[in-house]
C-alpha cells in the first residue's frame, strides 16, 4: 500500500500538483484506421497464444512469459507456430484495413474425434464514419481504458480454467476469419465450414474492447455433456 513520507510540506506540495492538473486541458492526439488496425491484431495475437496455453493446445514447455498491458503473458516460442500465426495476423491486418473483417474465431478440437470442443469468438465492428476519415482524436483517457478493457479479457482468458471444462484428450486448433464477400483470399487460403458445436453447448461472453475505430466483442462458447446426448 502507499506509505506517508514527510510532513505537512508534502501534502501541500500534492495538492498543488492536483491543481495545476486539474486545470491543463488534457492532451488530444488522433488514431488512424492503421493504427487501430494494428492494436487490434496485436491483441488477436496475444489472445490466441493465452488461449492455446490455457487450454493445453501445447505443452507448456513451449510457451515463455512476456511483458504486455501491464500484465504476464505466455506466448509460444515454437518456430513453426510462431510463422503460422504470423502469417495469419498479416493476412487479417490487411483484410481490416479494407474494413473486411466481421469475426475471428478460434477452434479448438479433438485431435481424436476432430469433433469441435470449444470456440472462441471475437466479433469485429467498425466505425463506418471514423474509417472514413483521415484520422479520428484520442485522448489519453481513450488509450488507458483501451488498455485496461483488453487486460480484463486477457485475464478473463487466463481465468478461463475456472469454468470451462477439463479438456482431458489431446487437442488441436484452427482460425477461422470471417470476411466480407468481396474480400480477396490468397491461394494458400481455404474456404472452411464453421465448426460448429455438435449438441448443448453453453457460452459465456468475454468483456469487449473498444478503440475510436474498432469495438470487439468476445464470448467462448463450450460442449455441455456429450454430443449427441
Amino acid at each position: 500500500g502507499w506509505e506517508a513520507v514527510g510532513g505537512l510540506g508534502t501534502i501541500m506540495a500534492a495538492a498543488l500538483i492536483e491543481d495545476k492538473a486539474a486545470t491543463t486541458p488534457e492532451k488530444t492526439g488522433m488514431i488512424t484506421l492503421r493504427g487501430s488496425t494494428e492494436t487490434v491484431v496485436e491483441f488477436f495475437g496475444y489472445a490466441i497464444n493465452s488461449i492455446l496455453y490455457q487450454r493445453g493446445v501445447y505443452p507448456p514447455d513451449n510457451f515463455t512469459s512476456v511483458s504486455k498491458y501491464g500484465l504476464s503473458i505466455l506466448v509460444t516460442k515454437d518456430k513453426g507456430l510462431q510463422e503460422y500465426l504470423g502469417e495469419v495476423l498479416r493476412q487479417l491486418k490487411g483484410w481490416m484495413m479494407s474494413s473486411e473483417v466481421r469475426k475471428l474465431v478460434v477452434v479448438v478440437a479433438s485431435q481424436v474425434t476432430e469433433q469441435t470442443l470449444e470456440r472462441w469468438t471475437f466479433d469485429v465492428q467498425v466505425n463506418e464514419a471514423a474509417t472514413t476519415a483521415i484520422a479520428v482524436p484520442q485522448t489519453q483517457a481513450d488509450k488507458v481504458r483501451e488498455q485496461k478493457e483488453i487486460q480484463a479479457i486477457i485475464r478473463q482468458i487466463t481465468a478461463s480454467v475456472t469454468f470451462l471444462p477439463l479438456l482431458d484428450e489431446p487437442c488441436c486448433f484452427d482460425l477461422l476469419i470471417y470476411t466480407d464477400k468481396a474480400a480477396k483470399v490468397p491461394e494458400a487460403w481455404a474456404e472452411s465450414d464453421p465448426k460448429y458445436i455438435a449438441g448443448e453447448i453453453e457460452e459465456v461472453k468475454l468483456r469487449s474492447f473498444r478503440t475510436k475505430i474498432h469495438k470487439v466483442d468476445g464470448a467462448v462458447a463450450y460442449r455441455y455433456g456429450e454430443a449427441g446426448a
